[in-house]
């Protein structure tokens, strides 16, 4: 399970990210953005009072993800990508606006928090905001398998009492009729027999959910998120 300080490390490595907000009339905005400290309350952000963003973030929802790749994506010949390895990462959850109280008790104790001092003293409409409760994936990607013999690891993590579905399919070991179909079809290696061989299943987190099992399978063994 991934710490809150690891989750803000992956989106530090990046940068500006994408932040998206529910804009109050059924849609969904975004725009580019950073976390810029961390604590055990969760992850944090600032904006201006007068600013859309604000009015938006007040409305107590957030989603943020970010992409780290070593290269950008090279095309051969018959222009078919090559992907660099690389990682995605993603959280969406609540926020709620901190105090000034509680932000200068907070830049008492943690340095990180000193830019957001300085932001509210050169610009007075300055607040800041704490992704307090939330959900996340991180997705860790060589699609050309040039450091292992997968294509990605997924990792599912909660923190602040949310919780999270488990990534991959799954197969139902009492349709499964061990035929072996949906390991052939797995471009990703993310299905194996069971110990005693009368069945197969799913690794969830190197399972990029494409539905290649799901097709092929005659026994409907394999179970999407739908089902």
């Amino acid at each position: 399970m991934k710490t809150v300080e690891e989750v803000y490390k992956l989106f530090d490595e990046v940068g500006c990210c994408s932040f998206a907000t529910l804009d109050g009339a059924g849609g969904v905005d975004a725009r580019i953005a950073h976390f810029f400290a961390f604590d055990e309350d969760g992850l944090y952000l600032r904006t201006m009072r007068v600013k859309p963003f604000y009015r938006q973030l007040k409305l107590g929802w957030l989603a943020v993800s970010a992409e780290h790749t070593a290269g950008r994506c090279a095309w051969d010949e018959d222009n078919m990508p090559h992907f660099q390895p690389g990682y995605m990462v993603r959280v969406a959850g609540s926020v709620h606006e901190l105090t000034q109280a509680e932000v200068d008790a907070k830049a008492a104790a943690n340095p990180l928090f000193n830019v957001a001092v300085y932001d509210i003293k050169k610009y007075p409409e300055t607040v800041v905001f704490v992704l307090d409760r939330f959900h996340g994936e991180l997705y860790d990607y060589d699609f050309n398998m040039v450091h292992r013999d997968h294509k990605i690891l997924r990792e599912r993590f909660a923190f602040g009492g949310d919780v999270f579905e488990e990534a991959g399919l799954s197969i139902d070991p009492d349709l499964c009729i061990a035929c072996g179909a949906c390991t052939e079809a797995c471009t990703h290696k993310a299905i194996f027999p069971t110990g005693d061989g009368a069945a197969f299943r799913i690794l969830g987190e190197r399972c990029d959910e494409c539905g290649n099992c799901y097709h092929v399978c005659p026994a409907g063994a394999v179970r999407s998120k739908g089902c």
